[in-house]
């Protein structure tokens, strides 16, 4: 994983001519039992995106969404609520910043209620909606009022591609893709078993019934190899979505030329 903070100007350059992914990987701080930490959403987006070594930029994450205190109250559980209307003026101020650098590759990825994510939740939607609005602003300041209806935009629907299309420009996805057959429940034995092969630090099994919780029943048959089984699945989604070449990664940390391994639209 190539992250944004670290690259210097022609670095940044180079990914924006190569049309880099640039995600930005998207959390809550939320309460997820007494066996699992308050980052669980967010770490298994940064940590899943690790895999993907120099095939992206990462930007720094987003940790602070709109977790709603539909699990758990305020009071001590890690659950740090903020409103959706607050996050989108910020989160549509990002997407143009980078618009405006030049990037046209961007993407966000998200593990929170995201078994809704067709209709969608506060956090995706207030990140969906920016992009939008971003977008929108972007096109019709820089190719002015009327720029859809021109004639160079004659071939919008015969060419859908990446770089024809700029409402593909910004885009936000969820971790799984829909219908993912492993069951990856609120701190319940999928998302245990995710943080057992992601950050295997952060759990501690022995306090997985100290709750009393119905939704972490079944959590103490985690696993990592269930874990691991559900990485795989979240890679091959997002090596699909964000268009990277599913050939093996090689470390980066020598690398001089980063980026050569992504698909070109």
């Amino acid at each position: 994983m190539t992250q944004f903070a670290r690259l210097r100007p022609h670095q940044l350059q180079a990914g924006i001519a190569a049309n880099t992914p640039v995600v930005l990987p998207i959390g809550v701080m939320e309460y997820h039992g007494q066996h699992l930490p308050a980052g669980v959403n967010l770490l298994a987006v940064t940590e899943v995106l690790e895999r993907l070594d120099d095939a992206i930029i990462t930007l720094p994450p987003f940790a602070y969404g709109a977790a709603s205190h539909a699990v758990a109250g305020p009071d001590g559980t890690g659950t740090l609520h903020i409103d959706a209307n607050a996050i989108l003026p910020l989160a549509e101020q990002l997407f143009t910043a980078l618009l405006r650098a030049g990037f046209r590759n961007i993407h966000g990825v998200i593990h929170h209620q995201t078994e809704s994510f067709d209709q969608g939740m506060p956090t995706d939607l207030a990140f969906r909606l920016a992009g939008r609005n971003a977008i929108m602003k972007f096109l019709e300041g820089t190719r002015g009022a009327g720029w859809w209806g021109d004639f160079k935009m004659q071939d919008y629907y015969a060419d859908q591609t990446q770089k024809a299309n700029p409402f593909n420009w910004i885009q936000i996805h969820p971790l799984f893709p829909k219908g993912a057959t492993l069951p990856f429940y609120h701190a319940g034995q999928g998302e245990t078993s995710l943080m057992q092969a992601l950050a295997p630090e952060t759990v501690d099994i022995v306090r997985v019934n100290d709750g009393g919780h119905w939704y972490t029943e079944g959590a103490a048959a985690a696993s990592a190899g269930l874990g691991e089984a559900g990485v795989q699945l979240a890679l091959a989604h997002l090596r699909q979505v964000l268009g990277i070449d599913p050939s093996p990664n090689q470390s980066s940390g020598n690398s001089t030329t980063p980026f050569l391994r992504m698909k070109q639209p």
